[in-house]
């Protein structure tokens, strides 16, 4: 079968009188199951699938999905007259042909697990949280993403690709007169099962920590020196840096391509930040990206000096830097575009407690809660903190958001420890979800950082 598609989708693109042409099928199942509370909300699974087409030719690029196989000649002549419209000056950078198929590799594959332990599985986390005292509600989801990917291109380039990732997640709030807090938890990975079970310590101790923001004063508003927890440090890689390193974000904000010249002093000796997609077992593994472009480490920022960038083939020709595997879809109702993978701030040689010595009187911030970016300013919400003082961490603190500028931040990076976490469970929404963009790092102090609270 795998074969007969990649054959067919080659067929369609054969004698073709464009500059360059590819086809990427995609076969998506998803299974989900969801709770609220003790009431199951959502369970169920569906199978999709669909085309996609680019044409470039005579410097315009067009590109058109489709669901149906006897569609795709009809995709095609459109996806021509489309790059005969907005004809410009578009090419893409060379890169090999490549010919492989790359099976899943699993613990334990989700599709041999029945619908009904998945269902009592989710179950069981969902009530270690809910049986808690004060806990007031609960949400808790399953979720599994199985894809088969088919690639060709009139290059000659044949790759099949399968792609797995699963989840729990979801969010306890504890309630205490007409006080509330909300905590999130999140476990998984694209290994399989395997980082789904024996998990009960990681949905009690969440549940613990809502319930501890009941006592928690809410943070002061004010600027401080900060440390920064695994995740958050991870945010602020992935949101405020990662999205400048994203080509295709920049390459027509001219003020933003000076500020983000390769070679360019950005931060301090202390902060290196790598997108790296080829760590086996990683949330964000893959081998080839949408393009049909193997994946490669790329070091972004390197002890504070900017010294990569992620690419598809016409940012990359744009550029005239390197290639590196980063172009990315959803699934087959788009066409890909420039993705973080896995992306993180790299470890350092301090300990957590010689990080809180160095930090004496402060604020720990834990735990990403979103945040929004415009331009070069951030601000991320953190689900809860602590303050520092002596260098000990004292009393835990609530609603509170760190904000700021990225480049006067990344001078501001005093140090990093040699703890490491990556996130389990990935998303980035840039125009399309990306359920494979992970990040993660160590913990990290910031000076001179406005805290909103209070």
């Amino acid at each position: 079968m795998q074969n007969e598609i990649l054959s067919r989708c080659q067929s369609f693109i054969k004698g073709q009188n464009v500059n360059f042409i590819d086809i990427r099928y995609e076969i998506v199942k998803e299974t989900a199951i969801g709770f609220e509370s003790q009431s199951i909300k959502d369970i169920g699974s569906n199978t999709t699938d669909g085309y996609v087409i680019r044409v470039l030719n005579n410097g315009g690029l067009g590109k058109v999905t489709v669901t149906k196989p006897e569609d795709v000649p009809w995709a095609i002549e459109r996806a021509k007259e489309a790059a005969e419209v907005i004809a410009s000056d578009i090419s893409f950078a060379d890169t090999p042909a490549v010919k492989d198929s790359v099976p899943l590799d699993l613990e334990t594959d989700p599709r041999d697990v029945p619908l009904e332990e998945k269902v009592e599985l989710t179950r069981k986390y969902n009530k270690i949280m809910l049986d808690m005292p004060e806990i007031s509600s609960t949400t808790v989801n399953y979720r599994e993403v199985f894809r088969k990917k088919y690639y060709v291109n009139s290059e000659g380039s044949e790759i099949y690709q399968e792609l797995m990732t699963v989840s729990i997640s979801g969010e306890a709030v504890a309630t205490r007169g007409d006080l509330s807090q909300n905590i999130r938890v999140s476990i998984g990975g694209s290994t399989g099962m395997g980082k789904l079970y024996n998990r009960d310590d990681v949905f009690k101790h969440r549940a613990e920590l809502v319930r501890q923001l009941l006592d928690a004063e809410p943070a002061k508003a004010g600027t401080y020196k900060v440390l920064l927890n695994n995740s958050m440090s991870g945010l602020f890689a992935h949101e405020a840096f990662g999205h400048f390193s994203e080509a295709d974000g920049i390459e027509n904000n001219k003020s933003l391509r000076e500020q983000m010249t390769m070679g360019r002093k950005l931060g301090t000796e202390h902060i290196s930040i790598v997108a790296d997609s080829t760590i086996p077992g990683d949330l964000g593994f893959y081998k080839y990206d949408d393009e049909g472009v193997p994946v490669k480490k790329v070091t972004l920022l390197d002890k504070g000096v900017l010294t990569g960038r992620l690419h598809s083939r016409k940012t990359a020709a744009n550029f005239n830097e390197p290639i590196s595997g980063h172009t990315v879809a959803e699934d087959y109702r788009y066409a890909p575009i420039v993705r973080m993978g896995t992306l993180f701030v790299e470890p350092g040689e301090k300990t957590f407690d010689e990080l809180l010595q160095q930090v004496e009187n402060g604020l720990y911030i834990c735990d990403a809660k979103g945040g929004q970016t415009t331009g070069g300013n951030f601000t991320f919400g953190a689900q809860y903190g602590y303050i520092i003082k002596d260098g000990k961490i004292g009393p835990m603190v609530r609603d509170l958001n760190m904000m700021g500028n990225l480049f006067t931040t990344l001078e501001n990076i005093e140090a990093v420890s040699k703890d490491f976490t990556l996130s389990e469970r990935g998303g980035c929404g840039k125009g399309q979800w990306n359920i494979k963009s992970a990040h993660g790092g160590p913990h990290m102090i910031v000076r001179d950082c406005v805290v909103g609270g209070v």
